[in-house]
């Protein structure tokens, strides 16, 4: 128990003999930094314009190539066999019909 007291008395007295720290020390975050900030944003707007001029000139570039269709495939005979007419006739049923007295 005595040293239990002791102890404490010892370590209350080694806090008290500590070099206390006056204050805690100033954050300091990005917008203290001593950046202009119209430049940051004039800067990033340049940025934000010249990438979207050079994703347009991309995009044109790849879009006026045109792209490869490839082959047709063979026309197998049975593939477009009709047994039947279907119930709207032979022409298809949103075909204009162009004869029909017009």
């Amino acid at each position: 128990m005595a040293t239990a007291i002791v102890r404490s008395a010892l370590s209350r007295a080694s806090i008290g003999v500590a070099p206390r720290i006056s204050a805690a020390p100033k954050r300091r975050f990005s917008s203290s930094a001593g950046h202009d900030d119209a430049y940051e944003a004039a800067k990033w707007e340049k940025i934000t314009y010249l990438g979207i001029a050079s994703c347009t000139a991309l995009a044109a570039y790849v879009l006026s190539k045109g792209h490869h269709h490839g082959e047709d495939p063979p026309a197998y005979p049975y593939m477009h066999i009709r047994n039947k007419e279907f119930p709207w006739g032979p022409d298809g049923l949103f075909e204009v019909k162009h004869n029909e007295g017009h």
